[in-house]
């Protein structure tokens, strides 16, 4: 049930949240279901056309920061394929558009940050799986494959 979900309603959703986003210049948009959501822009590693994705996030010590749940899929989300091949990516924080770098995140940098995400993408996952923190560790019930959280650093302009 849960995949058939994600298909038919959640993934209609976010291509409209992120063509909505992107059509108003960031004006609407910077929130899904209350939660923070970005844009984030990726090179195609096969195709090299740029591929945005609605994704949303928290912060950590001015990096911004997305988990590559993909809905609980087996398979990981192909932005992260993309930015595993080419790490320079753009984001959009409502009207603000930055250069950024991505990487995934190492084991004591993703310990420190789940419960922080989980927090911040809460839901009401606890309200209908007893034991969560939030919505990811639901999508990790779901999948065999560990979820990444990767982290988008912008550029400072050093």
């Amino acid at each position: 049930m849960d995949g058939i979900f994600t298909t038919r309603f959640v993934g209609p959703y976010l291509r409209a949240h992120t063509w909505v986003y992107e059509r108003s210049d960031g004006r609407i948009g910077k929130h899904s279901n209350r939660v923070p959501a970005l844009l984030l822009t990726t090179t195609g590693r096969k195709s090299e056309l740029p591929r945005t994705n609605g994704l949303t996030y928290c912060t950590d010590r001015g990096d911004l920061i997305v988990v590559a749940s993909n809905g609980g899929s087996d398979r990981p989300p192909a932005w992260l394929l993309n930015i595993q091949s080419d790490p320079r990516v753009t984001v959009r924080v409502g009207r603000r558009v930055l250069p950024a770098t991505a990487r995934v995140a190492g084991t004591e940098e993703q310990e420190q940050l789940w419960p922080k995400v989980n927090r911040t993408n809460r839901g009401m996952s606890r309200l209908f799986h007893p034991g969560v923190r939030g919505r990811y560790d639901v999508y990790q019930r779901h999948t065999s494959r560990p979820i990444p959280v990767v982290i988008i650093r912008p550029d400072r302009g050093d």
